[in-house]
């Protein structure tokens, strides 16, 4: 993963803004790994391309991350610390592209899903439906007793153990943080999101960069690559300048 300027994050961000977030996910792996072709980063399972964006939030921000969770039972706000080197211990460090199991007189495979799966699943705005197309776009097959058997006629057990056993095999695909509210002593399991969290935090680095650019143009009359390519203590002394 190589670092990005000032410049090619501003970049990146901009195409951004008019993409979904799965797209700005790829968009910022393709900024950090402008040699990988789109068949390879869309292809990578949901795990492994949050373990990278995991690895690009230490790079910008540093490992330490402060969020905020909200009590289901009593509202409370609840500060939360996360640590980016400790969730990405968790990952797979080589996913299986394919695994077999057979629960319950079935035999299963399946491959982990990638980012072009969850976008597609995501069309359909009822949650049921878009697990299920989830689902059959990854079941690669299914018997029972040497007989094919659709996705959509596996029992609510067999698919309960396909979930179960695709989220042991790609454990960042799906973080759940365990919170407990001091509160109301309620006990939870909050999902975190590193792709929504992380454009969160390079739109308002894209604000402030911004903002320094028009602050130094209209005082001293540089150009905006001249500015970016400042060092950020650089750029702060002559903000700091003006402001005295």
């Amino acid at each position: 993963m190589r670092s990005l300027s000032p410049s090619e994050l501003l970049g990146a961000w901009e195409r951004g803004l008019t993409q979904s977030l799965i797209q700005r996910a790829l968009e910022l792996l393709s900024a950090v790994y402008p040699h990988a072709s789109p068949d390879l980063l869309h292809g990578l399972s949901i795990g492994q391309r949050d373990a990278e964006l995991l690895a690009l939030r230490e790079q910008l921000f540093g490992p330490e991350m402060a969020s905020v969770a909200v009590c289901p039972q009593c509202r409370a706000r609840l500060d939360v610390t996360l640590n980016t080197y400790e969730m990405r211990c968790a990952r797979a460090l080589e996913p299986e592209a394919e695994v077999a199991f057979g629960v319950a007189g079935y035999e299963l495979q399946f491959r982990l899903p990638n980012s072009n799966d969850l976008a597609a699943a995501l069309d359909y705005g009822d949650a049921d439906q878009a697990q299920e197309r989830l689902l059959s776009r990854c079941l690669l097959g299914a018997q029972r007793d040497g007989t094919s058997v659709a996705c959509a006629q596996l029992p609510r057990e067999v698919v309960d153990a396909i979930w179960d056993r695709m989220a042991r095999a790609d454990p960042l695909a799906d973080i759940q943080l365990a919170v407990s509210c001091p509160v109301c002593n309620h006990h939870w399991r909050a999902t975190f999101d590193i792709v929504s969290f992380l454009w969160s935090e390079i739109d308002n680095l894209a604000g402030r960069l911004l903002r320094d650019v028009h602050t130094l143009a209209s005082s001293y009359g540089w150009h905006e690559k001249d500015i970016l390519a400042l060092s950020p203590v650089r750029r702060e002394f002559y903000l700091t300048l003006l402001e005295s």
